[in-house]
């Protein structure tokens, strides 16, 4: 992986840019949660509501019933691929950045997207381990995908070209923990009463999660952030 042009040398394919594969891991959650909620709405399955408001529907109840059931596997599924490979490449472009980190690390996204798709392959099954294995994965997911991003983020806050970009991202990732402390803290002030606004949490955890790489694949565009192959017989 280069931040410079196409190589040119033997045995090398033409190097190409990566930032299109970020943009789609970011969108591509957010685009099958927000389709299956209005899917639902329109065939009768959940009330018309906001979802980042209060008693609405939580994002897993948009994709429990008819096409919005296979059309939220058909997204989420493909996403947990896409994030193991979007973290992978994080980490190749901090170490391109003198910003390295452990190979550990890559085993923390490989355990977010395994949670990610438990998640999802269990969505819509409601009896027997599959609530708790469901809940168990989108919360392993939850940690994990926030961790990874304070951990880039703090990388590139170390780096003389992309230090006001990593400040940005970790008050992002501030204002998510914020958020995930004030939910807990409300739940745990209003007891039952916090049911009205659980769910709206939960959207808006999804949306500041998302936000963080968009912002990354924006970086890649302007970077020119290339990935190329090496060819051998």
């Amino acid at each position: 992986m280069s931040e410079v042009g196409p190589r040119n040398e033997e045995g090398m394919m033409p190097a190409l840019s990566i930032h299109t594969l970020g943009y789609v891991t970011a969108l591509l959650p957010l685009l099958t949660t927000h389709l299956c909620w209005g899917l639902s709405i329109l065939l009768g399955y959940i009330e018309p509501c906001n979802p980042y408001g209060v008693d609405c529907v939580s994002i897993s109840n948009t994709g429990r019933h008819g096409v919005a059931y296979f059309l939220f596997k058909a997204g989420m599924l493909p996403t947990t691929l896409l994030l193991f490979l979007f973290w992978g490449l994080c980490w190749q472009w901090l170490a391109l950045l003198g910003q390295g980190r452990h190979r550990a690390w890559l085993l923390v996204a490989l355990l977010g997207s395994a949670a990610l798709m438990l998640y999802a392959l269990t969505l819509g099954h409601s009896t027997g381990y599959y609530p708790v294995l469901r809940r168990n994965g989108i919360a392993l997911f939850l940690f994990m995908t926030f961790t990874l991003q304070v951990v880039v983020a703090d990388g590139l806050y170390r780096t003389e070209r992309w230090h006001g970009a990593g400040l940005g991202l970790l008050w992002l990732s501030t204002l998510t923990l914020v958020v995930a402390l004030l939910s807990v803290a409300l739940a745990a002030w209003l007891g039952e009463g916090y049911e009205r606004l659980e769910n709206g949490f939960e959207w808006w955890l999804l949306l500041l999660l998302n936000l963080p790489m968009l912002v990354l694949a924006r970086l890649w565009q302007l970077s020119g952030l290339k990935m190329g192959l090496r060819l051998q017989e």
